[in-house]
């Protein structure tokens, strides 16, 4: 486990996918683009509140039972303290203490997949919701209720500056596997969130929360959904992803998640590495500022090449297409979600079991919790890699296709008739190239 964390994640060196499986995902995201945009999709058809089919009786009644919900909040804060508690107090070799690989990969990247799958989930476990309950049962607040108004103009804003701190450490931390810098990450954001709660109410969960933002983006993928009387319904996931809240900063948490992902695979390239050798040598600030710029580049490359491709219209006044990058930045989502199952998978399903394996002894003290020491890694990705490499593409693809269908939709309520063709080629133009790209880093890296 030294090996990946000394880089982080790492997830884009699990077995490149072969050229020609990126070329065939290439030109049927082409294809898929311009037939959806000229001939399949005439009218709007995504409705965010689409009554769905609800859940059977005795499954929400478990789900929202107030027991389901403590017991959630009391395994997140629970687990929390475990973290920085291993953190602080185990050993300092990443090989031997499992915090880092909580924090880079149960929390990181499993949640926002399981979050694909069932909703929300760190809104369920989120450490700082259960810890702000109990400050306002406490005092005898509200949960909701705050100190402060959250300034409307922050938006997600908050969120993003949190998730750039967070891949800023992955990716261009001089040592992103060290267990202190971890822990004191995940400890400074549980105390930032802690004191944003308790400033502003949950409003500052739902916007500023990084790990919530993230996770409940993704969620907004999920086929699981509340209806308009709060009533859990199943639904096509375009409807939920079409009622995501148009936000300041939603742009830039966009951009984080799917520049710093692509930074990643990019940072694997030996090009890079050897500029990194020549320029800095061995000075440790040098590397850690061109790694800092590298990530900067491409985050503002896909928030830049965004905003104008969501901006390149007509038909519209200055002040409603300034507005576009906003309401657009929905589709971005399913892009994300894709490149990061394709990008991490692997390192998920694999390090993710050698993390839990090291939970077996925590504070190295001989023991074996749950006989997790029992087990063995099962490499079921890395022995298969056409299968791989097949699910790699598909969930690029599928990215893609889910991305357009849902910039389409948007388009089509938003540009007038005249443009609805002309004023989203821009905007296909720069999905097609997102997913190019992807392709070729998942294929060079």
């Amino acid at each position: 486990m030294t090996d990946v964390l000394a880089h982080g994640i790492s997830g884009a060196t699990d077995l490149p996918i072969p050229l020609s499986y990126a070329l065939i995902g290439a030109a049927w995201a082409l294809t898929f683009s311009f037939a959806v945009l000229a001939f399949a999709w005439r009218e709007p058809r995504l409705d965010p509140d689409s009554p769905g089919a609800a859940l059977p009786r005795s499954a929400r009644a478990v789900i929202d039972s107030s027991p389901t919900r403590s017991l959630f909040a009391a395994a997140g804060l629970i687990g929390a303290v475990g973290v920085v508690a291993v953190g602080f107090a185990g050993s300092q070799d990443p090989a031997e203490n499992p915090a880092p690989g909580i924090v880079y990969i149960f929390i990181w990247v499993g949640v926002p997949v399981v979050s694909l799958v069932v909703g929300p989930v760190w809104k369920m476990v989120s450490p700082t919701r259960a810890l702000h309950r109990l400050l306002c049962r406490a005092s005898g607040r509200a949960p909701g209720e705050g100190t402060f108004r959250y300034p409307e103009s922050w938006g997600n804003r908050p969120a993003a500056v949190g998730l750039f701190s967070f891949v800023w450490l992955e990716l261009a931390f001089p040592e992103p596997g060290s267990v202190f810098a971890v822990t004191t990450w995940f400890t400074g954001y549980l105390l930032v969130n802690t004191a944003g709660l308790i400033a502003f109410g949950t409003v500052w969960a739902e916007r500023g929360d990084p790990l919530e933002v993230y996770s409940s983006l993704l969620a907004r993928l999920s086929p699981l959904a509340r209806g308009r009387d709060r009533t859990l319904v199943l639904r096509w996931p375009l409807n939920n992803l079409a009622g995501t809240p148009a936000l300041l900063g939603s742009v830039a948490v966009a951009a984080n998640l799917l520049g710093s992902t692509a930074f990643d695979s990019f940072s694997m390239f030996t090009s890079w590495r050897d500029l990194l050798v020549e320029a800095g040598g061995d000075s440790t600030l040098i590397a850690t500022l061109l790694r800092t710029a590298g990530l900067l580049g491409f985050i503002a490359v896909v928030g830049g090449v965004f905003i104008l491709a969501t901006r390149a219209t007509g038909g519209l006044t200055h002040e409603k297409r300034s507005s576009l990058p906003i309401q657009l930045a929905h589709s971005l989502t399913p892009i994300v979600a894709g490149y990061i199952i394709a990008h991490y998978l692997t390192f998920l399903v694999e390090k993710g079991q050698a993390t839990l394996i090291l939970c077996a002894d925590p504070f190295q003290r001989g023991w074996n919790i749950a006989g997790l020491a029992d087990l063995d890694v099962q490499y079921v990705l890395s022995n298969h890699p056409s299968v791989l490499a097949t699910i790699k593409v598909l969930a690029v693809l599928v990215g893609h296709i889910l991305g357009v269908a849902a910039a389409h939709d948007r388009c089509l309520r938003l540009l007038p008739p005249r443009h609805r063709l002309t004023g989203q080629l821009a905007l296909m133009l720069t999905m097609v190239g997102f997913t190019f790209t992807g392709l070729y880093l998942l294929f060079e890296a």
